[in-house]
C-alpha cells in the first residue's frame, strides 16, 4: 500500500482566511507577496526622505556660516604673535633644570608599576 502525496485537507482549515490566502499564493505569488513587499519598500523611501532632511537641517542650523562682521569680531581678543619674540621667550627658559613628576591616577586605574 502506498501513501498519497497530497494531504487530505480538513474541513476546519479550508474555510479560514489563511488557508484561502495560501491557496491563492500558490497561483499568484507576485501579486500577493512581491507587490506588497515592493510597495512597502518604495513607500518607506518616500516616508524616510523628509526625516533625513530634518536631520540635516538640524545639523546645518548648528554649523552655520559666519557672516563677515562676525568673522572680523572673532580675532579681536587674540594676541598678535611674532615668531621672533616667541623664539626668544622660549630660548630664555631654563631647559636644563627640570624635575620629572608622575601624573596622579584615577581610583582603580593601574599605575603602571610592576
Amino acid at each position: 500500500m502506498t501513501f498519497q502525496s497530497k494531504k487530505f485537507p480538513s474541513t476546519a482549515n479550508t474555510n479560514t482566511f489563511a488557508a484561502k490566502y495560501r491557496a491563492m499564493m500558490k497561483k499568484h505569488p507576485f501579486l500577493l507577496f512581491g507587490l506588497p513587499f515592493m510597495s512597502v519598500i518604495v513607500a518607506g523611501s518616500f516616508i524616510l526622505t523628509p526625516a533625513a532632511a530634518i536631520r540635516y537641517e538640524k545639523y546645518d542650523r548648528k554649523v552655520r556660516q559666519v557672516s563677515r562682521e562676525e568673522e572680523l569680531g572673532l580675532g579681536q581678543r587674540k594676541r598678535r604673535v611674532d615668531i621672533r619674540k616667541e623664539y626668544y621667550r622660549l630660548a630664555a627658559k631654563d631647559l636644563d633644570n627640570w624635575e620629572q613628576k608622575r601624573v596622579e591616577r584615577l581610583k582603580g586605574e593601574s599605575d603602571g608599576l610592576l
